[in-house]
């Protein structure tokens, strides 16, 4: 008996594995017809077999669901599908689409992790909003769920302005309460708060990458790419960020701010987080007149003294002409800062405050503090060139050597755009208007020092070789 039920079993296991094998083949005849149209973007054709292979056997390869700009995925055949037909046909196919980003959730979640999906998703439907018949609360509700369900996931620039745009506008049809301000600003903070972190972790890979290349090492193919990536990564949050700000400035203004917070406070005093972000929110829209920052200020202080504490102490002090006691805070933020990222906001916020008052040789060192914080960001570059061309007149000493500081302020120009791809553009434009201002080829001719280095004095202190 116990011989029949074993032969019974192995028989039936026999069975099964011959089915699945000719249905693997099958839908492996399929893949491979579908990829091949597929890469040659022949999408109607792929159509057919991607199906069978879809419905037939879910989860068998990624392709199906992914999508890929050189061989072709079933997004890309779905998206020429919503591309080339109308009505309910391209309803049926925009459905599908959204279907078709959960199934690669449930059979490939480390690709599509929780977050993406309900970011792809989100996406999708708040394009094509009118014809699936959505409402702005739902979207709101869709992007929500990538949010809380899955933050770490949810990163998708697009998608986290999206999200903050339609709280401000439900803000701005509703009532607008106390409560729904607050929460408004508490959105906003929260969404602030991810861009930074992802803007955070690329950076400081990007910085590894960028002080491997200045100090004359090479970068292998690997290491190319990453950089592309983390360069493409702070582009897209770079271009978001502008339009976050520009989303909540109209509301967070200093007459919104004051009397909200000073309602709020006595409930929130020992809230050391809605503390920080008031006083931030103060200190970004200069309300730092008003006692209630200074108020703000002192509590925090109080109950969780640190870095950005310290920072706005100088701030207020420096207000009040204590300048000696303002440089001590902000000296003390920079020291009690770890975090290369967030010290480099301290230092160059002290360098533009001496370039604004026309300390440019302190202010050069601050901005060059900066750089070696984070050495992706060519900000301090340009505003250094920008001190070189306003010093032209001052720093030297005959008509040829004053115009020679053109070419130090355009060679610091061009490094803004060899560490930062955001600023390739500006950088060259602005390089390129301060070497037009440089000796020409006459006056090189006519100096006869061509090759000659030259020193240029005053503040700058720096040598430039003529061309």
């Amino acid at each position: 008996m116990k011989t029949k039920i074993t032969l019974l079993l192995f028989t039936l296991f026999v069975g099964f594995s011959v089915v699945n094998a000719q249905q693997d083949e099958e839908c492996l005849n399929n893949l491979s017809i579908f990829s091949s149209y597929a890469k040659n973007k022949n999408y109607d054709a792929a159509y057919e077999p991607w199906m069978l292979v879809r419905k037939k056997c879910p989860g068998f390869n990624r392709a199906l669901y992914a999508k890929s700009t050189k061989s072709g995925g079933g997004q890309d055949v779905l998206l020429h599908k919503i591309k080339t037909t109308s009505g309910d046909e391209k309803v049926g196919h925009i459905k599908d689409l959204l279907t078709l980003y959960e199934e690669y959730n449930e059979h490939f979640s480390s690709k599509e992790p929780k977050g993406k999906m309900y970011s792809d998703v989100a996406k999708l439907s708040y394009k094509y909003r009118k014809e699936l018949g959505l409402s702005d609360a739902n979207l709101y509700n869709l992007f929500d769920k990538g949010y809380t369900q899955d933050l770490k996931n949810f990163k998708d620039p697009q998608a986290l302005l999206t999200y903050f745009k339609l709280k401000v506008k439900a803000y701005e049809s509703s009532a607008k309460g106390t409560s729904d301000t607050q929460a408004l600003f508490d959105k906003y903070d929260d969404v602030n708060d991810k861009i930074e972190t992802e803007v955070g972790k690329a950076s400081k890979e990007l910085n590894k990458l960028i002080q491997k290349e200045e100090t004359g090492g090479a970068l292998t193919s690997k290491e190319k790419s990453y950089k592309r990536f983390y360069e493409q990564t702070l582009n897209a949050f770079d271009k978001i960020s502008g339009s976050l700000d520009a989303e909540v400035s109209i509301h967070a203004t200093c007459e919104n701010l004051i009397p909200l917070y000073q309602k709020n406070f006595d409930a929130n005093k020992n809230d050391a987080q809605w503390l920080q972000r008031a006083m931030n929110k103060m200190g970004q829209k200069e309300c730092t007149d008003d006692p209630m920052f200074e108020k703000l200020v002192a509590q925090k202080n109080t109950i969780e003294p640190d870095a950005s504490t310290a920072y706005y102490l100088g701030i207020l002090n420096e207000k009040k002409g204590d300048i000696s006691k303002a440089e001590e805070y902000y000296a003390q933020a920079e020291s009690l800062e770890t975090d290369p990222l967030k010290k480099w906001k301290f230092v160059y916020g002290r360098a533009e405050k001496n370039r604004k008052k026309g300390a440019y040789g302190k202010a050069r060192q601050l901005y060059r503090q900066a750089l070696k914080l984070n050495p992706s960001n060519g900000a301090p570059h340009l505003r250094i060139a920008a001190m070189y061309n306003k010093s032209a007149n001052n720093c030297g000493d005959s008509v040829f050597n004053k115009r020679a500081v053109y070419w130090l302020a355009a060679a610091e120009a061009r490094k803004a755009g060899r560490v930062d791809s955001r600023l390739k553009k500006a950088a060259a434009q602005t390089a390129a208007s301060y070497e037009a201002k440089a000796p020409d080829k006459s006056m090189i001719f006519t100096a006869g020092n061509s090759g000659q280095s030259i020193r240029i004095g005053c503040w700058i202190g720096a040598s430039v070789t003529v061309p």
